[in-house]
C-alpha cells in the first residue's frame, strides 16, 4: 500500500483523497426527482404518519464528506433556475395523503448554489397547495448562520401554516472522528445552529451514525449514545440512527486500512434502546433502508424485526 493511498492527517489534504476515491456518478434528468415515494415514521405525538419524500436532483453538496454517498446522484453542473421548482409542483400535482413533506437534496436546501433562492416563493407555494403540516429539509450548519438566516427564516414564513423542520448531520460528538469525516463543521456548530432554529420556533432533525470509521465497535455504541444526549439536550425533536455503510469507494478504502467496519445490528439495536428510553420528548428511529448487507443470520433477523417495532412503537420494549 503507498503513503498515497492512506487517509490524510491534515484536512486540506483530505478532500482529495476522497475524490480520489470514487466511482462513476448515476445520471438524472436536471427538471425531474431523482426519487419520489411515500414513507411512514413516528410523526410528533408519536403515532405514524406518511412523508411524501422527494430526492430532489440539483448540483452537489460543496462539502465533501468522507462517509457520503449521496453525491452519487447529483449534478456537476448548476441547479438551473425553476428547476427544483418544477421538481416540487410536478411531485405535487396529484393530490395525497401524506401530512408531511420531505425535500432531501443530497446537501443543503438553504445553499443558493444548490437550490436557487429565487425559487422560494415558488415551492413554498406548492406546499401551501398541497396543505402538509410539516416541511423537513436538510442543511449544513454553515447555512444556518450568518448571513443565511434570513433565507431561512423567509423560507419558514413562505411555508406558514406548516412548521418548518430543519435536519443536520450531526454525525458523532465524537470531536475526533468528526473532524475526521471533512464535514468541516464541530459540535459546537452543530449547537449553536439548533439553538438558532429553537430560538425561532424551527424544529431540529438529528442525524447520527453508528459507529463511524475511527471507531471501534463498542465505542461505536458510547458515542451514538453520547450524541444522542447532545441531540436531546439542543432541543432536537428527531433524531435518526443511520449505521454506517460503504459503497462510496472511500470508505472500502478505509475498511482495507482497517480503519472502518460497518456496525452490527445489535449495535443500532443498543443505540435506539438508549435513545427511546431517555424519556424525552425527542423520536428516535433505526435507518433500516437496504439493511440486507448487515444481515448474516436469524439473530440478525431478528433484530431486524425487533428494530422495526421499536421504531414504530416508540418504545424500548
Amino acid at each position: 500500500m503507498t503513503p498515497l493511498t492512506l487517509y490524510p492527517e491534515k484536512s486540506t489534504e483530505r478532500t482529495r483523497w476522497i475524490l480520489k476515491q470514487r466511482g462513476p456518478k448515476t445520471p438524472h434528468a436536471p427538471l425531474i426527482p431523482y426519487g419520489n415515494f411515500l414513507e411512514a415514521e413516528p410523526g410528533p405525538d408519536g403515532t405514524p404518519w406518511l412523508c411524501h419524500t422527494l430526492l430532489l436532483t440539483n448540483r452537489e453538496c460543496a462539502f465533501r464528506c468522507l462517509m457520503c454517498d449521496l453525491w452519487q446522484d447529483t449534478l456537476d453542473t448548476p441547479t438551473q433556475p425553476g428547476a427544483i421548482a418544477a421538481q416540487v409542483q410536478e411531485a405535487l400535482s396529484v393530490p395525497g395523503v401524506a401530512r408531511a413533506l420531505k425535500l432531501y437534496n443530497a446537501g443543503s436546501f438553504f445553499d443558493p448554489g444548490q437550490v436557487p433562492r429565487d425559487d422560494y416563493s415558488e415551492i413554498a407555494a406548492h406546499i401551501r397547495n398541497s396543505e402538509f403540516d410539516r416541511v423537513i429539509v436538510e442543511s449544513h450548519t454553515a447555512f444556518l448562520s450568518g448571513k443565511h438566516t434570513e433565507h431561512v427564516l423567509a423560507f419558514r414564513d413562505a411555508i406558514a401554516p406548516a412548521t418548518l423542520e430543519v435536519a443536520i448531520g450531526l454525525e458523532t460528538v465524537h470531536a475526533q472522528a468528526l473532524e475526521k469525516l471533512n464535514k468541516h463543521m464541530s459540535v459546537e456548530d452543530f449547537r449553536r445552529a439548533a439553538g438558532f432554529l429553537t430560538e425561532n420556533k424551527i424544529a431540529l432533525r438529528v442525524f447520527l451514525l453508528v459507529r463511524p470509521p475511527f471507531l471501534s465497535e463498542d465505542e461505536g455504541v458510547e458515542w451514538g449514545c453520547r450524541s444522542l444526549d447532545t441531540a436531546a439536550a439542543c432541543g432536537a425533536t428527531f433524531a435518526a440512527l443511520l449505521p454506517t455503510r460503504a459503497g462510496n469507494g472511500a470508505l472500502e478504502m478505509l475498511a482495507a486500512q482497517r480503519h472502518y467496519a460497518p456496525p452490527t445490528l445489535q449495535s443500532l439495536e443498543a443505540c435506539l434502546r438508549y435513545g427511546l428510553g431517555l424519556g424525552t420528548k425527542m423520536r428516535v428511529t433505526a435507518d433500516l433502508w437496504d439493511i440486507e448487507p448487515f444481515v448474516h443470520n436469524d439473530d440478525d433477523r431478528a433484530c431486524v424485526a425487533r428494530i422495526a417495532v421499536m421504531n414504530t412503537s416508540q418504545r424500548a420494549g
